[in-house]
């Protein structure tokens, strides 16, 4: 019950994420040059999305790996299940968290500004 209600907030996650880049949200380029920007004000705890980006980072280390719960060459489609779910995770992760971080930089360009 409890993956199935991770696996839904995920995909919830991605879908807003992705309406929000269609009604003029961030492009998917600024998202992607906010990435180093992000993992840089995490490591120095200026931002607070260390348990994000570390979750983000496994995700794509997961997915990256040759190690894996259920390998393909046995299981074939159901192999490839646990594949999708965690980049379809990850997609929405860093979606979800490039948005927020980039209000974060703005909030924070306003404060030093003003």
């Amino acid at each position: 019950m409890a993956k199935t209600l991770k696996r839904t907030a995920a995909f919830t996650a991605l879908a807003r994420a992705l309406m929000s880049g269609a009604r003029g949200g961030p492009s998917l380029s600024r998202r992607l040059a906010a990435l180093p920007r992000m993992m840089k004000a995490t490591a120095r705890g200026e931002y607070d999305g260390g348990k994000r980006v570390l979750a983000m980072a496994a995700a794509a280390a997961y997915v990256i790996s040759p190690v894996d719960f259920i390998p393909e060459a046995v299981f074939l489609v159901f192999g490839l299940v646990d594949d999708a779910v965690m980049i379809t995770w990850l997609a929405g992760a860093v979606l979800s968290e490039t948005t927020r971080f980039l209000e974060w930089e703005k909030q924070r360009a306003r404060v030093v500004v003003g």
